[in-house]
């Protein structure tokens, strides 16, 4: 099987092509013309973004979608009208070329290069006839390791926070006019959804450790926000989850480091760092700190100089750390603090990252991806700061995967303090086999220990119903998971806009 990821032309065909990371680089990839394809067994307005700039996709898993590009030499008529290209960098700027088209027959005529997530396994159907047939075979994160090869990459990593840190660089360089790429885990509104082809020198990556496929990453800068331990199904103990973060340090020409967290501190040695905190000594710092319902301001210091004042819309001192981060990538770049500044003033997040939702008769829905007991803990404190007086917090939670909830369990038991009321589903599987080891009831039993008002619903739908009944006037409600929990935000409000109107 080649090594080598090939963008000179040969056609890509993506095996869950609708998932948040498969998406964004085939979007990347469908832009920069090359033909792509995909599966995937549900529709969504991800994969109609990518058949609307000339993916073609398949709704079902079936062995013959291998064969698409193959089927196609004598009609060519059914190949994406901006099919095939080559893509190249001037060794001098940094900047990609112009993007070559390469002729129909030669693209039709081959096998394509099959991407697989960790999520796809060997029985899949796709998967087995790209064996049979020879397709070259690449993870994910391959064709994401090429990508950064062929830009100034900034590669953003870290346990928590990653997909805001990398969404605020991505947005500083766009505001800044450096026009970059950008491949996030999450849907910002600056270029609607997860992904965005430039023609600037940059390319701003989300880094992910899961599956341990971050080792392969590399970028002229690093980022590295965090480190813990949160795939227990992937890593068996913290020192696992280091030893995957050092390689990456270590392939990064630039580690820019946030010494607030210990580990990145004493086990990756930031070539540049940042911290909330002046006394640790970090290149990039901040005082006079103020948080409010509306944000939070802060004084940033560069080493021993005052560079000015910074605001950020997002709450919690969480972001205010990933916008340091944005801080210290932007002065790396040569960017002045005032174009800094200005971008991180006006960057209004990611989607299911703190998502307002909407409110009605008072009640404010938010949507967030919170899904382990360090971020529950910062987003419920976070929320703390805009509820309304003699309103709620209210933490609706659906556990994501067995492993973590059973790893974690009295975390998760202790990280709903800020929660004046909490509401908790079934176990979220993400695919996970049911071993018996851990339930929901276990868990609602553990928070009871330290949270008095706590109630179980199994579904979606009982928790629609508990809801219903459940909420008051200036409640500040959170659907707090990676699951599937956020689907009900609408009819929940549905209900209470209808119930408004009758009164």
């Amino acid at each position: 099987m080649p090594n080598t990821v090939d963008f000179s032309g040969k056609p890509f065909h993506f095996i869950g092509i609708g998932g948040i990371g498969m998406s964004a680089i085939a979007y990347v990839l469908a832009k920069r013309q090359l033909p792509v394809s995909g599966s995937d067994i549900r529709s969504s307005h991800i994969t109609q973004r990518l058949e609307a700039v000339g993916a073609r996709l398949f709704g079902s898993q079936d062995a013959t979608n291998i064969e698409f590009f193959q089927s196609v030499t004598d009609k060519s008529s059914e190949v994406p009208t901006a099919v095939g290209s080559r893509v190249t960098t001037e060794v001098a700027t940094g900047k990609p070329k112009s993007y070559i088209p390469l002729a129909v027959e030669k693209v039709a005529a081959s096998l394509p290069q099959v991407i697989c997530s960790t999520a796809i396994n060997s029985l899949n159907l796709e998967y087995q006839a790209a064996i049979e047939k020879g397709c070259p075979i690449f993870h994910r994160s391959d064709v994401l390791a090429a990508l950064i090869q062929d830009y100034q990459s900034i590669a953003v990593a870290g346990t928590h926070g990653k997909t805001t840190t990398s969404s605020l660089i991505g947005y500083m360089l766009l505001a800044a006019g450096l026009d970059p790429t950008i491949v996030v885990g999450g849907e910002v509104k600056a270029w609607e959804g997860n992904a965005r082809l430039g023609h600037g020198p940059y390319l701003v990556a989300e880094a992910d450790e899961s599956d341990g496929s971050l080792a392969k990453l590399s970028g002229k800068i690093g980022v590295i926000t965090n480190i813990e331990l949160d795939h227990p199904d992937h890593y068996k103990s913290l020192d696992a989850v280091i030893k995957t973060f050092q390689t990456f340090a270590n392939r990064c020409q630039t580690l820019v480091g946030c010494i607030d967290c210990d580990v990145v501190r004493e086990k990756t040695k930031p070539t540049i760092s940042y911290s909330l905190r002046r006394d640790l000594g970090a290149n990039y710092s901040v005082d006079l700190i103020r948080y409010d319902s509306s944000g939070t301001t802060a004084r940033v210091w560069e080493n021993d100089e005052i560079l000015g004042e910074l605001q950020v819309k997002l709450l919690g001192s969480h972001n205010l750390s990933n916008a340091l981060a944005a801080v210290a990538v932007g002065r790396q770049l040569g960017l002045e603090f005032e174009t800094i500044s200005s971008a991180i003033a006006s960057f209004e997040g990611a989607k299911r990252r703190f998502e307002y939702r909407g409110e009605i008769n008072g009640i404010s829905f938010i949507d967030d991806y919170a899904h382990h007991p360090s971020e529950i803990r910062v987003t419920l404190a976070a929320a703390r700061l805009r509820v309304k007086e003699g309103g709620r917090v209210v933490a609706i939670f659906q556990p994501h995967r067995y492993s973590r909830t059973l790893t974690f369990l009295e975390e998760f038991a202790q990280s709903f303090d800020s929660a004046d009321l909490v509401v908790v589903s079934d176990i979220y599987s993400a695919g996970e086999p049911d071993l018996g080891e851990v339930n929901a009831q276990q868990l609602v039993k553990a928070i009871l220990a330290h949270q008095p008002n706590v109630y179980y619903e199994p579904s979606l739908n009982a928790i629609y119903q508990r809801l219903t009944k459940l909420l008051q006037p200036n409640d500040f409600v959170l659907f707090l998971g990676a699951g599937n929990l956020n689907q009900i935000i609408p009819e929940v409000i549905g209900f209470y806009q209808e119930a408004h109107k009758a009164t």
